[in-house]
């Protein structure tokens, strides 16, 4: 059974991570797709956020998972069905996640029959966003233990 994990990794951090290896642990393959929204500004450029997924994947020793580029202009439902997958894997770290997340599983399932399979994210990764992590490493704070070691650097080196 395939399955994606879409989203827009800016930066890939833990939480994140461990959504993909649990995903990995309970399917046959799993996509992570990393999605580009033109009306977004991004820290890390659609590449470089698609090779940090990559090498922080192969840090982690998660294997069997691939990594793609969701195509701008598709919905991800579209996309989902075009490559077979069974279900999209969310990762929820609260309540408001749930509210935010439910209404576009309901129409991804409306849209194209792909069922949204939520995770319930490890409650030392609740605080933990890809927003939160830029801002800290702008600030010159220490996000070491909140992403992989390959994500730390790049951050680094950009501010």
């Amino acid at each position: 059974m395939l399955v994606i994990c879409p989203g827009s990794f800016d930066p890939v951090h833990n939480g994140h991570l461990e959504i993909i290896a649990r995903a990995a642990s309970l399917f046959d393959e799993v996509v992570v797709g990393v999605a580009h929204n033109h009306s977004k500004k991004y820290l890390f450029s659609l590449q470089e956020r698609v090779q940090l997924v990559t090498d922080s994947l192969a840090e982690l020793g998660i294997e069997g998972v691939g990594v793609e580029i969701i195509p701008t202009g598709v919905l991800l439902a579209e996309y989902a069905a075009q490559r077979g997958a069974s279900a999209l894997v969310k990762g929820l770290r609260s309540g408001t996640d749930y509210g935010y997340e439910a209404p576009m599983a309901s129409m991804n399932r409306h849209l194209s029959k792909v069922e949204t399979v939520f995770l319930a994210g490890e409650d030392r990764y609740g605080g933990v966003s890809s927003t939160i992590i830029r801002e800290v490493a702008s600030l010159g704070g220490d996000v070491r233990p909140f992403v992989p070691q390959v994500v730390a650097h790049a951050l680094a080196q950009r501010h």
